[in-house]
């Protein structure tokens, strides 16, 4: 069969992947530039920063037996074990950046980035999935892996029902700052990552020290409520009061360049109790970090398991 996934994120890339591996055709759309979605790395002169998801852990064998994978291939690597200390648990980072895993998985899968999906409709044999060119592509099964408010848009559009609960689903935003030092004198210190550490940052990650960046280069992620409430200020002022709330963790280290940066949709606060939801026609699922946990390891799980159900519901 033909299968449309809509979002080149981790979820849709992996759910890509077991359809391929599995013999059927597809084709994944995104909107962006790359692919990745939220696994998102910038590179600003000689420094590489992960400006989305900065890590991820592994406790189901499922998704550990593809992290072994990636290990090997050496897509990724352990970062620490910790941050405040250890607890046994490894956190673990693309080696080249989060991107670099998304890359990864869409090698050898037509993946069409600059694509946005325009609209939804149902026809006899499945569906026509147009995008913002005015082309109609013609499929079986469509699965959408956008945050539930863009996959609601094109279901209303196309007369199609998601549950009503679900449509409640709503995302935390994150405002961010990447910043280049022209040193490692900052007040970050080994492993490199410190989370919840004042009242404005959720997150404070060392992209050098993590191994990703060849020079000295900072990651901030403002908390939801802070980013709820400076989120529609206009992007210099953003940048301005980032680069304040910094300061304090700068240490002795200048600011050589920096960035702000906007996550619409970057957590959901409440997620969907199943890995997945399929309409009850079997020909089109929806799958996410909102249904199978907000982390890395639940958007994989939620595209790996949305995908064996359209398989299932072959006819």
């Amino acid at each position: 069969m033909r299968v449309i996934v809509v979002g080149a994120g981790l979820s849709g890339l992996m759910a890509a992947q077991s359809l391929s591996d599995n013999r059927h055709d597809v084709i994944v759309f995104d909107k962006g530039r790359g692919v990745g979605g939220r696994l998102a790395t910038r590179r600003i002169g000689d420094a590489t920063l992960d400006h989305g998801a900065q890590f991820f852990t592994v406790r189901s064998e499922e998704f550990a037996s593809h992290v072994n994978t990636w290990l090997d291939a050496g897509v990724v690597h352990e970062w620490c074990r910790g941050f405040d200390s250890e607890d046994g648990h490894p956190r673990y980072v693309g080696s080249k950046g989060m991107s670099g895993i998304a890359k990864h998985l869409a090698q050898g899968l037509d993946v069409r980035t600059n694509a946005l999906v325009f609209s939804l409709e149902r026809t006899a044999s499945g569906y026509n999935v147009i995008t913002d060119d005015g082309i109609a592509h013609a499929c079986d099964k469509v699965l959408l892996t956008a945050p539930i408010p863009q996959s609601f848009s094109l279901m209303f559009g196309g007369a199609i029902e998601m549950p009503d609960e679900m449509r409640t689903i709503d995302y935390d935003r994150t405002l961010g700052l990447l910043a280049v030092l022209d040193s490692a004198n900052h007040n970050v210190k080994s492993p490199g990552g410190m989370q919840n550490p004042d009242d404005v940052f959720s997150f404070i990650g060392d992209n050098s020290t993590k191994g990703i960046s060849a020079t000295h280069a900072l990651t901030f992620h403002a908390n939801p409520e802070w980013s709820r409430t400076h989120f529609d200020l206009e992007l210099d002022e953003i940048h301005s009061l980032l680069l304040t709330a910094a300061r304090p963790w700068l240490g002795d280290a200048q600011i050589l360049e920096s960035q702000p940066k906007k996550w619409r949709f970057a957590t959901p606060r409440t997620t969907w109790p199943e890995p997945f939801w399929i309409d009850p026609s079997g020909t089109l699922a929806l799958a996410g970090d909102a249904f199978a946990g907000p982390k890395m390891e639940g958007a994989a799980l939620s595209g790996l398991a949305a995908a064996r159900a359209l398989v299932i519901h072959i006819s």
